[in-house]
């Protein structure tokens, strides 16, 4: 059996690794800080250490120095964590043999794989496509899941949810999950009820301040047949799950497309403890999975309908290197004047634009019954203005300011689905 030292002041991190560790077979030691884990890494004599740059009692270059000094723990191989370091402190540490260095949130399955490839060993390794988000704004927490359901996710969702409630100090939130383009059936029934029964023990949350939001069928069905589930509100309306968790009409305040209401929705709340967060939902090996966009060239067009010539030049750079059709259009009344011509397959769509703003081309798309896919895009990030736009099918929202990979990933999602 191989053996690992991990040495982090982190206790939900320690704790991570050493139950996901030894479920796949290896002895796990924990150290709690630098002068602990100078002993440990004595007495242990472990095959692998995995260890955070910052430390106290002992600091990690003090740990290494002696590992150093030692012949019997010499030649034990290193992975280092941190949740920052500059170039220099790289520079200081690479002498001691450090293997690879991670920053932290860590990528889940990057460590694992690097840790099976210095003890040479073959993990089992769920590789169910999955992609899941969770983020805290105004003591509602949002849990985002799409794709599937992947076991090393669900599991990791766990901590990754204890974390938050400690760096957003939340009692008793309130939690909307939602569900979009969900591929789930039987086969994934105990995942399912993991993932949900992780959400719940966590976050202590009354069932009746928890809402599903989805269009899966199994998803209703699997909540409403088990009793430990069925309080909770399933609904595929985005309007009646904010009114169940706000306790009042979410677009009770909407007077118009312009008017900003008084609570944000989308973007996540600055924690209100300064710690770093530890596991990062996402995985390496996604990029491996990315949509493919170029072989779309010359059959997929794109409309940009943006008053701002730096949105729409940044969005031309997103998809530079597909090939994709780009329209481009100052106001909402020239592109609906092209409407039939441009054939778009995609819109990203402002909200506040002159002449005629993102709403009213809402608006006159479902009055023609065009259903092509809309992402909109604006610096409104208020609830109301958000649950307003997605009573016209929005597909998806980005708040602004925009980044060329969040553009990016939010055209590949829809366009997926429509090639």
């Amino acid at each position: 059996m191989k053996k690992i030292l991990v040495v982090d002041e982190s206790p939900l991190f320690r704790n991570f690794l050493k139950q996901k560790l030894e479920d796949y077979g290896f002895s796990v030691a924990l150290a709690v800080n630098g002068l602990d884990g100078s002993v440990k890494l004595r007495q242990e004599i472990p095959d692998l250490l995995i260890l955070d740059y910052y430390l106290s009692r002992h600091s990690s270059v003090e740990l290494l120095q002696k590992k150093m000094q030692d012949p019997n723990t010499a030649n034990v191989p290193v992975i280092m964590v941190s949740s920052k370091i500059d170039r220099d402190r790289v520079m200081q540490i690479a002498k001691f043999g450090v293997r690879k260095f991670f920053t932290k949130p860590i990528k889940v399955d990057a460590l694992l794989k690097t840790v099976a490839d210095h003890l040479q060993v073959t993990l089992d390794f769920d590789n169910t496509p999955c992609i899941i988000e969770a983020h805290f704004n105004d003591d509602i927490l949002f849990v985002e899941l799409a794709e599937g359901l992947n076991k090393e996710k669900v599991e990791l969702l766990r901590f990754k949810l204890t974390e938050l409630m400690d760096l957003y100090q939340v009692q008793q939130p309130k939690v909307l999950i939602i569900m979009s383009n969900i591929d789930v059936g039987v086969s994934d029934s105990l995942k399912l009820g993991a993932f949900l029964s992780n959400i719940l023990d966590v976050t202590k949350a009354r069932h009746r301040f928890v809402k599903i939001l989805t269009n899966s069928d199994y998803v209703q069905k699997y909540v409403a047949d088990r009793d430990e589930f069925k309080e909770i509100e399933v609904t595929n309306n985005l309007e009646t799950a904010m009114d169940g968790l706000l306790g009042r009409k979410a677009g009770s305040y909407m007077t118009g497309g312009a008017r900003a209401a008084q609570q944000e929705f989308l973007q996540a709340s600055p924690p209100k403890k300064a710690e770093g967060e530890s596991f990062n939902l996402k995985f390496e090996e996604e990029r491996a999975r990315n949509f493919d966009l170029a072989p779309l060239e010359g059959s997929a067009r794109i409309a940009v309908v943006d008053d701002d010539i730096v949105i729409r030049e940044l969005i031309k750079t997103a998809f530079s290197d597909t090939g994709i059709d780009i329209r481009e259009y100052e106001d909402g009344e020239q592109f609906m004047n092209d409407l039939e011509e441009v054939d778009a397959d995609l819109v990203f769509l402002d909200l506040l634009m002159p002449v005629m703003d993102g709403f009213t081309v809402l608006k006159k798309l479902n009055e023609i019954g065009n259903k092509v896919p809309v992402i909109i895009l604006s610096a409104l990030s208020k609830r109301e203005s958000v649950v307003e736009a997605l009573k016209y099918g929005v597909t998806s929202y980005i708040v602004k300011p925009l980044k060329p990979d969040w553009i990016r990933k939010k055209a590949t999602e829809v366009l997926r689905m429509n090639f």
